[in-house]
């Protein structure tokens, strides 16, 4: 018996896993495979996007964030997010009324700022989990020519990201160790750390909208679970290229940086909904950085696609290093371990 460890599946498993879904049915344009965000089926004159997703960490507000990491893997295909639904399931012995009530109000404050429509789901309470837990799915559409996926990088595109890599990972440890936080930077640095679910936000579905209506992207990804570093991963192997990345050119929050130097994270493999990865031909990247600034959302290069025979490889001072995979994401990590002192 093979021990998992927590987190996303080993690739190679899932790759395996995946190869088992035989899929005889042509209406299905993009079906389950790595690295892609949702699927897509073909309703004639555009494709139908579906994505599902569970919050698996402990943030607060998970209604609210279950609709935002969903409407990302909808963006993420250049699509619009529409319909969500939503599994709730509550803690026997712990779940109230009050509780239930708070999910459901931040699901329906979700979709309302996106646009959306809760259409369903099922909720009830029940053993075996300590914690409240919210698995979401979300329907949406894009035009066919408008259609994007992890897999259409090609050699010599440019690799951009968007705002800044684990905004979602500093609001979680601001949220989960939030009496470390003050200890060791107060309580103005612990609220506004926190507050990184709304500003910089978790949402990409505007800088989506921005570089799909600028056009010239060849590749898109939203970064999750597993960090940058996974997520610039999964857009290499499933566009089958190699990457060259330099490490001193992705964005970082001054606020994550100290919160991974308190806790000893890896920032690389740290989730990070909120940011975006595009690929695009170094022509169109100028125009496209400034349509989803205009949209307000910065936008940065930080490498480029190159051969798969390359390899994937991040560059480090004068040193060239393959791009680190984190079996297990960073949060989780810290999370296992027990509170520490700021100096232990």
């Amino acid at each position: 018996m093979t021990l998992l460890p927590d987190g996303k599946l080993p690739v190679q498993l899932l790759r395996e896993l995946l190869s088992r879904l035989a899929i005889d049915d042509v209406r299905v344009k993009v079906g389950p495979a790595v690295g892609e965000d949702a699927a897509a089926i073909d309703r004639g004159d555009h494709y139908l996007l579906l994505a599902a997703d569970p919050i698996t960490f402990l943030p607060q507000r998970i209604g609210w964030y279950a609709v935002q990491v969903n409407a990302n893997d909808i963006a993420a295909m250049g699509g619009k997010p529409q319909y969500f639904l939503s599994t709730i399931l509550l803690p026997s012995g712990e779940a109230t009324e009050e509780m239930v009530r708070e999910i459901l109000s931040d699901i329906a404050s979700a979709c309302r700022e996106l646009g959306c429509l809760a259409v369903g789901g099922h909720t009830e309470v029940t053993g075996g989990i300590d914690r409240p837990i919210v698995a979401g799915a979300m329907v949406g559409e894009v035009e066919k020519d408008k259609l994007l996926t992890s897999a259409g990088a090609q050699p010599g595109d440019m690799v951009l990201v968007t705002k800044g890599i684990a905004i979602e990972a500093t609001a979680i440890l601001a949220q989960e160790r939030a009496r470390e936080v003050r200890e060791s930077f107060g309580d103005e640095f612990q609220k506004k750390s926190a507050g990184f679910l709304t500003d910089p936000g978790l949402s990409v579905v505007p800088a989506s909208a921005a570089a799909v209506e600028a056009g010239g992207v060849t590749a898109m990804h939203d970064v999750t679970e597993g960090g940058i570093a996974g997520a610039l991963w999964e857009v290499a192997e499933a566009s089958n290229v190699g990457m060259v990345v330099i490490e001193s050119e992705i964005p970082r929050f001054w606020e994550s940086t100290k919160i991974a130097e308190r806790f000893r994270m890896d920032l690389l493999g740290a989730i990070g909904s909120g940011a975006l990865i595009l690929t695009a031909p170094e022509p169109a990247t100028e125009s496209l950085i400034a349509a989803m600034g205009e949209k307000g959302t910065d936008a940065f290069v930080i490498g480029r696609v190159v051969s798969k025979d390359q390899g994937v490889l991040m560059v480090r001072g004068k040193e060239r290093l393959p791009l680190p995979r984190f079996t297990t994401d960073e949060v989780g990590r810290v999370l296992s371990e027990p509170a520490r002192g700021p100096s232990e």
